[in-house]
């Protein structure tokens, strides 16, 4: 394969290598904190999106809903998080940051993202606005074909 060439190969191959060094990077930083990935995902959105239904946070972080209950359980035992039934239906139940929690995933989520902009501090406001829609319309673009490729086998 050409690498000079537009190929969409050669782009899904650089896109794919990039992650995974992004990836690699942040995640060392994030292992120094004796935080694991689970639980970083689970209190940044915890504490970036508020107290949430434990059945909406498994999506948001990429989590199974048996998955997503281990791991609150764990946040629990740890005094992380606390989970509080949902005064209008008993069924529900929210995850909110104790202060505790805060204390914990506040220094770790700024120092992530000070991390994240290392990565990307050599990217003008210009190109990470070009690559930010670029990336946007690439995920809206697979979402409607597999959103297509499923519609087509439940149709079969």
């Amino acid at each position: 394969m050409d690498k000079s060439s537009r190929d969409p190969v050669h782009c899904w191959l650089v896109l794919l290598k990039a992650f995974q060094a992004t990836s690699k990077y942040l995640y060392a930083g994030l292992a120094e904190t004796r935080i694991d990935d689970t639980d970083f995902r689970i209190l940044e959105v915890l504490l970036n999106k508020g107290p949430l239904p434990v059945n909406t946070i498994g999506p948001k972080v990429f989590l199974t809903p048996g998955s997503i209950s281990t791991a609150v359980e764990r946040l629990v035992a740890k005094g992380l998080v606390s989970r509080i039934e949902c005064s209008e239906d008993r069924r529900v139940r929210f995850v909110h940051l104790t202060p505790r929690g805060k204390r914990v995933i506040t220094p770790i989520f700024q120092e992530h993202v000070a991390s994240i902009k290392k990565v990307f501090a050599d990217l003008s406001s210009d190109e990470l606005r070009q690559l930010e829609q670029q990336l946007k319309r690439i995920g809206r673009q697979a979402e409607s074909m597999l959103e297509r490729r499923i519609a087509k086998r439940r149709s079969a």
